[in-house]
């Protein structure tokens, strides 16, 4: 995909492993820019958490290693990696190193709804410039958690202070399709398998005028029966998708596995926004499971397109992608990205 979106001499360098270029041959390429987005697995917070001790991040300690012997060293580097990332020994070695290299910088926290993005992906980001005169915005060892207005005299009131400020209170789910209905839990659950927080959550990403709605984002002319979700799978999953609508602000990040597994891999589309999705899972009650397909049908949920999720990872309206590939390979040149924005 990248060598149809661009010249092939901005590529060449992709086929060659990181940590096999030697010093002299970095040195002749002479760049003055580092855009870096290492491989994430040893910072998640579902894997291991092997971290230095990953060899998945052999190639990026190679580069620190690289970085203070280069005769002349690049005057910015940009990092993005997964929330995480800002707590692991990698980073402080990161931080070490471009210190003593002479680099001003500044750590992000940051989601697409930053910039009007109606998905949910906070990534942690590293900007970095070979300057004696610091950021406007710099707020030495905080993680800001917003785009900075830089007049503001105090950075620092945006920036990370506890894990309150970006961990939803966790509440153990119950099972209720009725909101009348007494669960034994700590909240009601309303009509799926979420709490009342949690949808007073989604309803508040909603009210956010800040955000763009779902449906700028949408291919107008596509075959949806390609995306609709099989009946056994709405059957199966039901309690647990996120469902939002074309007049929705929000989405969950979607993952490589997107279209091919259900669970925790991104929101689906209800492509009848006249049917109350309240109505009809509340009717689910007592019925056999030929009805509850039935009743599902009439949302007609249907995943989102390849196409739609660059668009809503930032992707140019241009971005083409290679005619035949999986889906799990769109969604990992989708996922392992970095895009500028509008006006940036």
């Amino acid at each position: 995909m990248h060598f149809i979106n661009f010249k092939a001499k901005y590529c060449q360098s992709t086929r060659l492993i990181m940590d096999g270029i030697t010093l002299e041959e970095f040195d002749r390429l002479s760049f003055n820019m580092i855009l870096m987005s290492p491989p994430c697995q040893p910072f998640t917070r579902i894997g291991l958490q092997g971290d230095m001790t990953d060899p998945r991040t052999n190639s990026f300690l190679y580069i620190l290693d690289i970085l203070p012997r280069l005769q002349k060293l690049p005057k910015y580097i940009l990092l993005e990696n997964v929330k995480g990332f800002e707590v692991s020994s990698t980073r402080d070695l990161l931080i070490q190193t471009i210190g003593n290299c002479g680099f001003q910088y500044q750590e992000f926290l940051l989601s697409p709804t930053s910039l009007g993005i109606p998905n949910s992906r906070l990534r942690y980001f590293l900007i970095a410039k070979l300057q004696s005169v610091p950021f406007p915005f710099q707020a030495p060892g905080q993680v800001l958690m917003e785009f900075p207005q830089t007049e503001s005299e105090h950075p620092q009131k945006h920036a990370i202070d506890a894990e309150k400020k970006i961990e939803e209170k966790k509440i153990e789910p119950n099972i209720c399709f009725d909101s009348s209905t007494q669960c034994s839990g700590k909240e009601a659950i309303l009509f799926k398998l979420e709490t009342a927080g949690e949808i007073d959550r989604k309803h508040q990403q909603d009210s956010d005028l800040s955000v763009r709605m779902l449906r700028d984002f949408l291919e107008d002319d596509i075959d949806m029966n390609s995306y609709f979700l099989p009946p056994k799978s709405l059957l199966r999953y039901a309690l647990l998708l996120d469902i939002v609508k074309p007049t929705s602000r929000r989405s969950t990040c979607f993952t490589k596995g997107y279209g091919r597994y259900i669970e925790g891999t991104g929101s689906v589309l209800q492509t009848t926004e006249d049917v109350q999705i309240e109505t009809i899972y509340k009717s689910l009650t007592n019925l056999s499971q030929e009805e509850k397909i039935t009743r599902l049908l009439m949302l007609q949920l249907r995943f989102f397109t390849p196409k739609e999720i660059a668009n809503l990872l930032g992707f140019p309206p241009e971005f083409v992608t290679v005619p035949g590939a999986l889906q799990e390979q769109k969604g990992q040149v989708s996922n392992s990205s970095l895009l500028p924005t509008d006006g940036s």
